[in-house]
């Protein structure tokens, strides 16, 4: 049986930017409590401040690395930053935190960087379901800024880019990554692109490449964001400031254009419809334990109804 949480009290507490309760709150979301509804009606008025960002690419290209880097650029800032690392595992089974705990100590004594390894939990598309409650908790909480880094598991990872208002591709030379944006259909994700250990040999040619597939794209409209391609060694935390400046034009455009409230209709509009999915199979699930699709599964295959119609009377006693 679900413990008792009193809701008011954590909200609270999360506002004043108290990590235990906002830790709390993400393990009631992972954990689909029975007060999770309570505690988003309570975080809704506060909630649309934090600017997301998603950072995402192929296994191997410094994705954590980088996420630290720009945590610190963004303290240098005065600004406060929630990290969500989407992690493959368990976030209970004692596994690196963005890949190598020591990346980030830095940062864990600091009270205004949250960070959170998440479990993906199998989840396609490099994100954990519960990913966009938890930016709530986070945006609620007092975050300016939230980096969301993906777990690094390919071409799946396009999810992100209906997550963050600005999403960071990173690649690396030497990696093929120039052929797999193509192959993935990254070009139509990015934002801005990374080009991360740039000291190595060929990053020149893979910048020049990623320029040239940018320009061969679907012809943008004027006005239009053409992505940027920016060189980094996320390790020296050489090239951050010229990333952020990335990060900052692409947020003006945005803002500038309406294009941000866009992104952010299209993301609330998929946050609803997978609740709503979830309370339906649910529901299903329940008449599955009955007889009702048995029913409607016999008529089907005995020839006295066809499967759209068996579930359009299925859908009819989900939705009644």
């Amino acid at each position: 049986m679900a413990r008792a949480v009193d809701v008011p009290s954590l909200v609270e507490q999360a506002r004043e930017g108290r990590p235990r309760a906002v830790a709390r709150l993400i393990s009631l979301v992972e954990d689909a409590h029975p007060a999770l509804r309570e505690v988003m009606a309570a975080l809704a008025p506060h909630t649309g401040n934090a600017h997301v960002i998603g950072i995402t690419g192929s296994p191997g290209v410094g994705k954590s690395t980088s996420t630290s880097a720009l945590v610190k650029a963004l303290r240098h800032r005065d600004l406060r930053v929630g990290v969500l690392a989407v992690d493959p595992s368990s976030p209970f089974s004692g596994g690196a935190l963005l890949g190598d705990r020591v990346r980030m100590q830095d940062h864990a004594l600091d009270p205004g960087v949250y960070i959170r390894s998440m479990a993906s939990r199998g989840h396609l598309g490099g994100l954990s379901w519960a990913t966009p409650q938890a930016l709530r908790v986070l945006d609620a909480a007092g975050c300016d800024v939230v980096l969301v880094e993906t777990v690094g598991v390919g071409q799946s990872e396009v999810e992100i880019a209906g997550m963050a208002d600005t999403t960071l591709v990173l690649l690396a030379p030497g990696m093929g990554d120039g052929i797999q944006a193509a192959k993935a259909g990254i070009l139509e994700v990015g934002d801005v692109f990374v080009v991360n250990k740039a000291d190595r040999d060929g990053a020149d040619t893979t910048v020049r490449d990623i320029r040239h597939m940018i320009s061969l794209a679907e012809a943008r409209s004027p006005g239009d964001w053409r992505p940027s391609v920016v060189k980094t060694v996320a390790a020296r935390e050489e090239g951050i400031d010229d990333l952020l400046a990335a990060i900052d034009k692409h947020r003006d455009w945005l803002e500038s254009t309406g294009h941000l409230r866009e992104r952010r209709l299209r993301r609330a509009a998929d946050e609803v419809e997978a609740i709503a999915m979830v309370v339906l199979r649910e529901r299903m699930g329940d008449l599955r334990h009955g007889t009702g699709l048995d029913a409607l599964a016999a008529d089907v295959v005995d020839g006295r109804t066809d499967p759209y119609a068996a579930a359009d009377t299925l859908v009819d006693a989900v939705t009644a």
